[in-house]
């Protein structure tokens, strides 16, 4: 069992909500992101989305693009981050790690050799944000191979159809997009996450997690009260872009505050 599901299962267990947290490897500067990853767990995050800078992130609203340029700034890369998964895995061997990010540097990696570095690295999952179903098969195996979890998207505009084919590929948790657009964008309508997550929990058992619109301790707990768990991301990422000329412990303290809110949230339901 992997890392990701054991979490999970233990989430499950105790009666708790999964929490999920993302932020951009090398944001706003590549001193600060250790020191944050182990706040976030201090502050009751249960897995850590770690974005992978990328020149073309098509699926991130404003927010998180400039988190991206600000890592691409200091030449953040795929390997750089595995050697920060590294890093992390010196002091904290439970906490999943799951790499977010997009098709093209796993490619040019080789599906074979990122695997086994990510694996070596005491990385837990992917989740390549442009890499439908269809073409993930090969790079799956080469997942598998390594007990890596591979996490798909569903959105609003997925049919019933189409999330049993996801699904199918999918394990560790899938990640429900609450919003139709980029991170970060529109309003959250909760009856509409609502109606998706009863059609799609009848097609798998794997726990289903919603972010997009996650924004402060109100909308994390109006989700998770529907959800097995909540992902919050534009909003730490857009508080450590804010705190640029800050140093690590002080960009760490401002996140894990609003991650530590966000925890109180969806533990008094």
């Amino acid at each position: 069992m992997s890392r990701i599901s054991q979490r999970l299962l233990q989430a499950k267990s105790a009666g708790k909500k999964i929490l999920v947290a993302y932020i951009v490897n090398g944001d706003p500067h590549p001193e600060a992101t250790l020191p944050t990853m182990h706040e976030l767990v201090k502050q009751g995050v249960d897995v850590i989305e770690l974005g992978v800078p990328f020149s073309d992130p098509m699926a991130e609203g404003p927010v998180i693009q400039k988190g991206h340029e600000r890592a691409l700034e200091y030449h953040i890369s795929l390997k750089g981050t595995l050697e920060l998964v590294k890093q992390f895995r010196a002091t904290n061997t439970s906490t999943p790690i799951v790499l977010m990010g997009y098709a093209n540097p796993v490619e040019r990696f080789g599906y074979q050799a990122f695997a086994q570095a990510a694996a070596d690295a005491g990385v837990d999952g992917l989740l390549t944000v442009d890499l439908p179903p269809e073409e993930v098969v090969q790079l799956k195996a080469h997942l598998d191979a390594y007990d890596l979890d591979n996490i798909f998207l569903l959105a609003p505009t997925t049919t019933v159809a189409r999330a049993q084919k996801i699904a199918a590929h999918a394990t560790g948790f899938l990640y429900y997009v609450s919003l139709k657009g980029v991170t970060g964008a529109g309003h959250l309508d909760v009856d509409a996450v609502k109606a998706k997550l009863a059609d799609f929990g009848k097609l798998t058992d794997l726990p289903v997690c919603v972010g997009f619109g996650i924004k402060d301790p109100e909308t994390a707990r109006a989700v998770a009260a529907l959800a097995d768990g909540v992902v919050v991301g534009s909003v730490l990422v857009d508080k450590m872009g804010s705190m640029s000329d800050r140093n690590p412990e002080e960009i760490a303290s401002a996140v894990g505050q609003i991650v530590g809110g966000i925890r109180a949230a969806i533990d008094d339901l």
